[in-house]
């Protein structure tokens, strides 16, 4: 049976029900501006009852697949012009607004959000609907068609006494309907079948895609999976973990060089958390200068107020008294393990 982990993670799926946005109207009524086309963030964050940040994150995510399915940020004299019509105060210089295809695109993409789930609920219920056509008695109905072809023909000709007569009678008629009935019903069955199975082994890879990550996700319960990652996976499930303590958003930055920072996230009452991660080899270490390094970019650059330095090796000594001195979390390879078995950091406590 679908998931709504199949929106979340299908890009195809989620192109294929894109056209449904009539589903938005069965959860609640949506906002839009004079023009009856266009939300802005604030009308789409209040429509899925999250916080235009939230919002925010999901357009930084994924805004190459928003921007091809409505989204556009307005500036200049278009700016103006929508400002007019809608009656926006903001001195803001670009405004971002969704098209209601954008918005529904949002709701398949937007995790923590009730009334977002109640949309994808809505989309998976319309899609399998269309796995199931009713037959609609089809075969009674064509059984009690061709029942009184044969009577109409049969009381047209009433002087027919010799079943020689009757056979051939009945032999057109036979012949007549398969012509006319049953093999044009077979064809459409035919390509509807054809039409369904495509649908099916299209969705078959969904699901045999999505069974990989889910086992990956599993997987990424024991130190092995994560010592098996390469640095940009590590970043990400380091991500995932804030997520699911908590976070949000969460940005993964990387590609700033050794010293910088690796992943921005918010904790719920809105510390900013700056994140190092140190994909290295369980027999390595994370020295002092490793620390020094971090604590100056993570506080004076990123103005943190919360510091990770997250490794898959042990720190040294001197390493964890000096992020002890600094309040820097130094998450060594113990730490980490307890933290991806599902233990909450001490750090993210309010």
């Amino acid at each position: 049976m679908l998931d709504e982990i199949v929106l979340l993670e299908s890009s195809s799926l989620r192109a294929r029900v894109a056209e449904r946005d009539e589903v938005l109207d069965k959860v609640k009524e949506l906002a839009l501006s004079p023009d009856g086309l266009h939300a802005t963030s604030k009308d789409v964050a209040a429509y899925f009852e999250v916080s235009e940040p939230v919002i925010r994150a999901v357009i930084h995510d994924h805004r190459s697949e928003l921007q091809s399915n409505g989204y556009r940020v307005l500036s200049g004299e278009e700016l103006s012009c929508f400002k007019q019509l809608s009656g926006i105060q903001s001195r803001s210089r670009s405004v971002g607004i969704f098209s209601r295809r954008a918005v529904l695109y949002t709701a398949m993409l937007l995790r923590d959000s009730i009334v977002a789930r109640q949309v994808r609920t809505y989309l998976l219920d319309s899609e399998r609907n269309q796995f199931v056509e009713p037959v609609d008695n089809l075969i009674h109905r064509l059984q009690e068609w061709i029942d009184t072809r044969i009577t109409d023909a049969l009381t047209q000709h009433p002087a027919a006494p010799a079943d020689a007569d009757a056979a051939r009678i009945a032999e057109d008629i036979v012949r007549t309907t398969i012509g006319t009935a049953v093999v044009p019903v077979l064809n459409t069955a035919i390509r509807n079948d054809g039409d369904q199975r495509a649908r099916i082994e299209t969705l078959e890879d969904e699901v045999t895609r999505l069974k990989r990550i889910l086992r990956e996700r599993e997987a990424a319960g024991s130190m092995g999976a994560l010592d098996a990652m390469n640095a940009r996976q590590f970043e990400q499930h380091i991500a995932w973990l804030c997520r699911r303590d908590g976070c949000d958003p969460v940005t993964v930055t990387g590609g700033h060089g050794d010293t910088g920072a690796d992943i921005v996230a918010y904790t719920p009452d809105g510390r900013r958390v700056v994140v190092q991660c140190k994909a290295r080899t369980p027999a390595a270490t994370i020295t002092s200068g490793d620390v020094q390094q971090f604590i100056g970019m993570a506080k004076l650059d990123y103005k943190a107020d919360i510091a990770l330095l997250v490794a898959t090796c042990p720190f040294t000594r001197d390493a964890l008294l000096l992020a002890a001195r600094h309040d820097m979390t130094a998450v060594h390879r113990g730490l980490l393990e307890a933290w991806n078995g599902g233990v909450k950091l001490q750090a993210f406590r309010p």
